[in-house]
């Protein structure tokens, strides 16, 4: 990525940072003893730190070194881990985010740090678990060499060694061994090696973590060492008593096995921003089109070469839509791990105990579907906080756990990928849905609603049963918000609830939104594009079915009634029908309905195209295509469809 600033690529860098430490934090909280989580936050510190340093952060790295000390106590077994000390670094962690926007404001770090220190305070209060006395001091020999070129990179050699002496008890000499002589002499490079011995309880990636960004390049042999507890003769000593170093210099990547994989994860991986997947998707889908154009030329002429040249591209045209595919999925656990510190948040917020349960994180989706689905599932989840979690004594009067439960699952099936909320709490009121329904005019008094319906009017613009507003819902803004994102993502919404036991809210998304395999059809001279996922079967109906069908426009299939659409007149096409119509069965969820099509034309790879503003409102269509003739193509969308036949239906019934 040459050429680009490269405080961008930091604060990519640093959001990931804090991403992982985060999750650590939140971890943390559940396991204060686990000081693999304690070590795991404080290299996230330390690493943070260093590199706000080297890039100009310097508030972000001042500020971050508060919180490193902290935990550098915590560490060392000074100050016991403490709820409290999690809340106020996961508050400095949102700072650090604004410091890396540029955007914080200095009071407000302040008072962050006032808080850290109370807590730290409060923390070495409790005494933390005494360790058996070791009757051996532990201790590591370095030697090292920087890269010649590290000081022109940003490297600070005399911070380095000031981050050794914090690890402990330090002694440093320099060598020059490899010292040139004055006319060679590049003053921009760094010719000095260092020779270290390090004394106290250091972990060896404690000490790799210190040359964490020059680990791949430089010369570097960690040996332990053993120290008697007899006094400082004991320790000028151990040098000579030290278990013999191999004479060649280990290479970085050679340290250790957990450096080993780190250096190979970093080499396997490139960072590619995601407006250039997004211009390659284009660009493949154009293929796709030309590809199908060329196919279409090619079966219609009798060269064979033409042909087989036609197929290769096919072939490769193909595998190439699968790899750029398979670059644009990313797996839901990336969506799921936000919400745990949303759900932190709403537990303190709410003052009752909230537990977090994810399943199917290894799901994957396309890269565009998870960052649209964020906001939907925030308001979701916020809104079912408030409106149906009983406090800790009605559950367990009720004979629940004080604890309540909120489930996050993800599984694929077929095209989709279906996104479930599922909590363990009251449930939504349908009598108090009902009541505010008739109070808005949204339903007639007394109406026959079936419970679906009626599950489904809290999707209703402006709609709320929330008896009084709060910080997290009841203004009647959101949830017709979610309803609109995942329509735009070609998806649907399915609630279910059962009063005292609890609510589930089903999200079925596409995989992609950017290249489906589709159903051509024509319905009088026109062609459309159903999406393959969404198609169930097809059946025949004859002109003579069609004439005595006109009455109800419902089939029998298998010993269940389907409503069916005749496209050519909801298109007002104008046409005559063919003699065999046929009608496609599509469905979403537990609703199907046919549709009537003139001719079944095949499958078809359809690149999505968006509709133009003018047209974005037409509630039948998802979007368009180009054929291979260079002809358009509409793409129905099915769940609007669905939708469009019920009512059509209950009228033909009312006026039959």
């Amino acid at each position: 990525m040459s050429g680009e600033d490269p405080t961008a690529a930091f604060r990519i860098e640093a959001g990931e940072l804090l991403e992982q430490v985060e999750q650590g934090l939140l971890d943390l909280g559940h396991r204060l003893d686990d000081m693999n989580l304690v070590n795991a936050v404080f290299r996230g510190l330390h690493t943070l730190k260093g590199s706000g340093a080297m890039f100009g952060f310097d508030a972000l790295a001042a500020f971050t070194h508060h919180c490193e000390s902290a935990f550098d106590r915590v560490r060392k077994g000074d100050v016991r881990a403490t709820p409290d000390l999690v809340s106020v670094i996961l508050s400095a962690a949102d700072h650090m985010r604004a410091l890396v926007d540029g955007d914080a404001p200095a009071a407000h770090g302040q008072a962050i740090l006032d808080r850290l220190a109370t807590a730290v305070d409060a923390a070495a209060g409790i005494s933390a678990p005494v360790a058996a006395p070791a009757p051996r001091k532990q201790g590591w020999i370095l030697s090292f060499r920087l890269p010649p070129d590290a000081m022109a990179n940003g490297t600070s050699p005399l911070a380095l060694l000031d981050e050794l002496r914090e690890l402990g008890e330090a002694t440093i000499v320099a060598t020059f061994d490899k010292l040139p002589a004055l006319d060679d002499l590049n003053p921009g490079h760094c010719f000095v090696g260092w020779d270290c011995t390090l004394i106290g309880d250091i972990s060896r990636e404690a000490i790799e973590d210190v040359f964490l960004f020059v680990m791949d390049d430089m010369d570097i042999t960690i040996a332990p060492l053993a120290v008697e507890e007899a006094g400082e003769a004991d320790v000028a000593a151990a040098p000579e008593q030290a278990p013999v170093v191999v004479d060649a210099p280990v290479a970085a990547n050679d340290i250790t096995p957990r450096a080993a994989s780190a250096n190979r994860a970093q080499g396997e991986h490139v960072r590619v921003p995601a407006e250039r997947l997004d211009e390659l998707m284009d660009r493949v889908g154009e293929l796709v089109i030309a590809q199908s154009r060329l196919s279409q030329l090619a079966g219609h002429g009798h060269d064979l070469s033409l042909r087989s040249v036609s197929e290769e591209i096919e072939r490769l045209a193909g595998e190439m839509r699968d790899t750029m595919m398979i670059l644009r999925m990313v797996p839901v656990s990336t969506l799921f791990g936000r919400f745990r510190r949303l759900i932190h948040d709403l537990a303190n917020e709410t003052g009752k105990a909230i537990e977090l349960v994810t399943e199917g994180e290894t799901t994957e989706v396309d890269k565009t579907v998870i960052e649209r689905l964020f906001d939907p599932l925030v308001h979701i989840i916020r809104n079912s906080c408030d409106h149906g979690l009983e406090k800790a004594e009605d559950r367990i009067a009720a004979g629940k756990s004080a604890n309540g439960v909120i489930r996050l699952s993800a599984h694929q099936a077929g095209g989709e990928v279906l996104i479930t909320i599922t909590d363990d709490w009251r449930g939504i009121d349908v009598e108090r849905v009902r009541a505010k329904a008739e109070a808005n005019g949204l339903i007639q008094p007394g109406q026959v609603v079936s419970e679906d319906e009626l599950l489904g009017l809290i999707f209703h613009p402006g709609f709320s049963t929330a008896a009084q507003v709060t910080n997290l819902s009841g203004r009647g803004v959101g949830m017709d918000v979610v309803k609109r994102t995942i329509e735009s993502l070609r998806g649907s919404i399915d609630v279910k609830s059962v009063s005292g036991q609890g609510s589930t809210i089903t999200l079925r998304i596409p995989l992609t939104l950017a290249i489906i395999e589709g159903l051509l059809v024509r319905v009088g001279e026109g062609r459309y594009v159903i999406p393959l996922a969404a198609v169930e079967e097809c059946l025949e109906l004859s002109l003579e079915e069609d004439l005595r069908s006109r009455g109800r426009s419902i089939i029998t299939l298998r010993e269940r009634l389907v409503p069916f659409l005749r496209l050519r007149d909801l298109f007002e096409t104008g046409t005559k029908p063919d003699t065999y119509q046929k009608i496609v069965v599509v469905g979403t969820g537990a609703e199907r309905v046919g549709l009537v099509v003139d001719q079944i034309v095949g499958n078809h790879q359809t690149v999505i195209k968006a509709m133009s503003p003018l047209h974005r409102n037409v509630a039948a269509f998802a979007g368009a295509t180009i054929l291979g003739d260079g002809s358009v193509a509409l793409i129905l969308d099915i769940a609007q469809l669905i939708a469009m036949s019920q009512p059509r239906e209950e009228r033909r019934l009312a006026a039959g």
